[in-house]
């Protein structure tokens, strides 16, 4: 069995917690339910967000188990996701060319001419909020789909 299973970053976790009452670390560490709880609620008033500061390394350690390493690494998927994901970088990342280039056209049609295709926005909106519930096994899958057949036999 292979220990080495790292696919999450403590050190992206305490960076996304210094934004963690909008729920990011949370989102990262695949825990979307109490993201979301963590986005609407400010980090449950902020207490939440205190008390997730010393929960980093086991939410860390969970994810670790419970996402599948290989290729695609999740931190660098999730960078893309938070700072280029209304251009879809992060599903070109993931070798999703059709949806990564049609956010990316709409993103480009509704900054240059904004009065007539400014509803490109809201659907925009709706992919980066599907893919923070879903980024974490999307890549899983990606890297389950990519790997030879003795790696995931020693993941499994």
């Amino acid at each position: 069995m292979n220990t080495e299973r790292n696919t999450h970053s403590k050190l992206i976790g305490y960076l996304l917690w210094i934004v963690g009452f909008t729920g990011a670390h949370r989102f990262y560490f695949g825990k979307q339910i109490t993201g979301t709880i963590w986005f609407f609620t400010l980090g449950l008033l902020g207490i939440g967000w205190l008390i997730d500061f010393f929960l980093i390394p086991s939410m860390d350690r969970q994810a670790d188990s419970k996402y599948v390493p290989g290729p695609r690494d999740h931190s660098l998927a999730w960078l893309l996701l938070v700072f280029l994901g209304w251009f879809g970088i992060h599903r070109l990342y993931l070798n999703k060319w059709f949806s990564g280039l049609a956010i990316m056209i709409m993103a480009a049609l509704a900054a240059v001419l904004f009065p007539v295709f400014f509803f490109f926005i809201p659907v925009i909106a709706l992919f980066w909020l599907v893919d923070l519930w879903t980024l974490n096994g999307q890549v899983s899958e990606f890297n389950r789909r990519h790997q030879p057949a003795a790696i995931i036999a020693q993941t499994a």
